[in-house]
């Protein structure tokens, strides 16, 4: 045994422990070795000879700059005129974990012990009923029962066991991609852009178990935005009397642990299976669906400008904008605030001190090609029946006949009158104020799991729609979508154009990825308005975390082991075995 735990010892020692360590600081550590940071705000860098690469490593180098801003260290700026500031928006964007639950799971009366407790009662019945059963017959019965209980429920119980570890490793997974990028980058506010959890068809409680699951074990830590906060249109109106404009903070922001959700399909449904009660557990759990807000910018830390510049952050719930809807109210409600932004709280298009942010589910209209999803809608080709309900109680439908079913991307009428032309009062035509370029602003989507980024662009070039040009007469200009790279911004200047980021899934199989985007307001005379810059973050697929966790694992129980068989030693339980001697001289004689 003593060489046993000698043997075991050294591999620990010199490989597994060594191992486990470094690996697990890797995980750990990941956005600090991969350089993942806030984009720090370029007009604090040195323009001549400041490369992109320069600038990441600015960025990189001065987020320790923020941990000693937040804990009050700022004896770190003494002395020190040329350290650029972070941006004072800074924005952790997350999309998709998608919490899965029990309909992975067998149900409750699928479980081991039930199942094992019906095969008795079965037994029970079948065995007293006959009262001239042969023992050969009883016997077959018991062995069919057994052979049943081996061959597939027990190897149930193992799948239904390993899925409840996997989709509690899962919650741990997502947690430590919030968890870890909150910790290092320090971001201001923080959103999920939708499908927070699996399905729209669970039952209530399942909803309220995963909800659980998502402030608890994923956003430990994160707050639902109050509705306080959210209230918005007319009954904000009456209550608070004129718009409250929120501050700004660089440090230490009182958004920082807020959760922004938005609404995504597997949460509340599409147009033609949302409810009211489904849209009504979706806000009182996460938070209401529609919604926005304005921070206004500290004016002392301008010093170059006397106007005051405002962030609009816009949560839409785009999800029932196109049709036909199973609800029409819920539909009315979406452009009803829709119309009451635009009424009440956009600021003029000619205001470039303002920046909109828009945070949806469902991407824009692109054409196919540009993005791995295409334009695609289905609809509902028949009416829901109680046979399609699992549910208890009187038959509520969750869906109508002819009603959309699902959509990859809004429609080309709704993405351009209600948010190109509309949200952001962009226009092709010439003579509209400002030329048409409407508000300055930025579209963050979900949905897409495998991501996309793009510039959406009026394109005055009519060859590839004479049809149109011929339909419309006098409009000579047409909405249209390109894969956005730093040259594709200049090659749409002059033009009306916003970027929309559709970010890639946090779920493992997309790598867990995330994005940091910084925020800040340019008040040289010359730029005077909002800039930004976003960065992508992968943590990597969830494998690595589970291997790393795995080999933690192992080696605590192999120091384990080891301890134990150390402890029997010096017990005497365990000791070495005693060799017998042979002599091969003559024995003396006495």
């Amino acid at each position: 045994m003593s060489t046993l735990r000698t043997v075991l010892q050294k591999v620990l020692v010199t490989v597994l422990i060594p191992l486990s360590i470094s690996s697990a600081l890797c995980l750990y550590l990941y956005p600090v070795l991969q350089g993942c940071a806030f984009p720090l705000p370029r007009s604090s860098i040195p323009i001549d000879g400041t490369t992109r690469e320069e600038s990441s490593r600015l960025s990189r180098s001065w987020t320790g700059n923020s941990h000693g801003a937040d804990w009050n260290l700022t004896t770190l700026n003494v002395g020190r005129e040329d350290i650029p500031e972070s941006a004072i928006f800074r924005l952790l964007v997350l999309a998709d974990p998608q919490i899965e639950g029990d309909s992975s799971l067998p149900s409750p009366e699928d479980k081991f012990v039930p199942r094992l407790r019906r095969h008795w009662m079965n037994v029970q019945s079948t065995l007293l009923s006959e009262t001239s059963i042969s023992l050969q017959d009883a016997a077959a019965i018991i062995g069919d029962t057994a052979r049943m209980i081996f061959v597939e429920d027990i190897p149930s119980a193992f799948r239904a066991a390993r899925k409840r570890l996997d989709l509690l490793g899962n919650d741990y997974y997502l947690a430590h991609i919030y968890r870890t990028l909150s910790w290092w980058s320090r971001p201001t506010h923080v959103t999920v852009l939708g499908d927070l959890i699996g399905s729209q068809w669970v039952t209530d409680e399942e909803f309220e178990n995963r909800g659980w699951r998502f402030w608890q074990r994923v956003f430990r830590g994160g707050q639902r935005v109050d509705d306080d906060t959210t209230i918005t249109g007319e009954t904000a109106r009456k209550e608070l009397g004129s718009e409250e404009l929120e501050t700004l903070q660089r440090y230490n922001s009182p958004w920082a642990n807020k959760i922004i959700n938005v609404a995504g399909n597997h949460d509340i449904g599409y147009a033609g299976d949302v409810s009211r009660a489904r849209l009504k557990r979706f806000e009182r759990v996460f938070g209401r669906a529609n919604w926005d807000v304005r921070f206004a910018h500290p004016l002392e830390d301008l010093q170059n400008s006397t106007a005051r510049p405002t962030l609009h952050i816009i949560n839409l719930n785009d999800l029932t904008l196109d049709g036909p809807a199973m609800d029409p109210s819920i539909q009315s409600d979406s452009y009803t605030y829709i119309n009451d932004i635009l009424a009440h709280r956009s600021y003029p298009v000619e205001d470039q001190t303002s920046f909109t942010l828009l945070l949806t589910h469902v991407p824009l209209y692109k054409r196919d090609g540009i993005c791995i999803d295409g334009p695609y809608f289905t609809f509902f080709d028949e009416e829901d029946t109680p046979d399609n309900d699992s549910g208890e109680g009187e038959f509520i439908p969750r869906w109508r006949k002819d009603a959309l079913r699902e959509q990859n991307h809004l429609s080309e009428h709704v993405s351009t009158n209600g948010i190109l032309e509309g949200l952001f009062g962009m226009s092709g035509d010439s003579s509209a104020p400002i030329g048409g370029m409407g508000r300055r602003g930025l579209i963050l989507t979900g949905h897409d799991h495998e991501g996309c980024d793009v510039v959406h662009f009026v394109n005055r070039d009519q060859k590839h729609d004479t049809h149109a040009e011929s339909e419309e007469g006098a409009k000579s200009w047409h909405w249209d979508a390109m894969c956005y790279s730093p040259s594709s911004t200049t090659s749409t200047n002059g033009y009306p154009s916003i970027r929309e980021v559709t970010l890639r899934s946090m779920m493992g199989e997309y790598g867990g990825n995330a994005a940091l985007l910084s925020l800040w307001f340019d008040a040289d005379p010359e730029v005077n308005q909002w800039r930004y810059e976003i960065q992508m973050c992968p943590a990597g697929v969830q494998h690595i975390w589970w291997a790393v966790h795995g080999l933690a694992v192992a080696c605590v129980i192999g120091l384990g082991v080891v301890v134990g068989l150390r402890v029997l030693e010096g017990l005497g339980i365990l000791t070495q075995p005693v060799r017998k001697s042979h002599s091969k001289g003559k024995s003396n004689k006495h």
